[in-house]
């Protein structure tokens, strides 16, 4: 199964998750502070809120889930192959799950990733995992291609990426 994803930025979480589950007929899959997602069926969406006071209506990211990591690490191959820069994170924390993904950055500079969710996580972000490389960045909260210094204040908060 595949779905696409879309993640927006959102002014008041509680008000879009009201207008989103209406729209859709659905109810979130999952809410933690300043994030929730959508796992709608028809239209096959997954539909990332992500709390940005000041930030709302705007485009986060978008991206394909995937069913398994075999199908991120085939997509890795086939756009490595096509010439598209890509960055992987394999092993991620990131939207409150361990995930692995590869991401691109298209022609207007939107980003893209390919995405499996391995586990569900109480972590929105984590220092993600490098094969053969060890665990990069302590200290640090990586998320949907951002960092947050863990000792920052703003590492507490919703940090402006899925």
């Amino acid at each position: 199964m595949s779905r696409i994803q879309l993640a927006l930025n959102v002014d008041d979480l509680d008000a879009a998750i009201a207008f989103y589950s209406t729209l859709f007929q659905a109810q979130p899959a999952k809410v933690k502070p300043g994030y929730a997602n959508f796992a709608i069926a028809d239209p096959p969406l997954k539909l990332v809120l992500l709390e940005n006071p000041g930030q709302g209506g705007t485009l986060n990211h978008l991206g394909v889930e995937v069913a398994t990591s075999e199908a991120v690490h085939a997509e890795i191959a086939r756009l490595s192959e096509a010439g598209m820069f890509t960055q992987e994170e394999i092993g991620t924390t990131c939207c409150f799950a361990t995930q692995d993904k590869v991401w691109v950055t298209g022609p207007g500079n939107e980003r893209w990733e390919v995405y499996t969710k391995l586990a569900d996580t109480d972590t929105f972000g984590a220092s993600p995992q490098h094969p053969n490389k060890g665990n990069e960045g302590e200290g640090e909260q990586v998320c949907c291609g951002s960092t947050a210094t863990a000792s920052d204040e703003s590492a507490a908060a919703p940090i402006s990426c899925c």
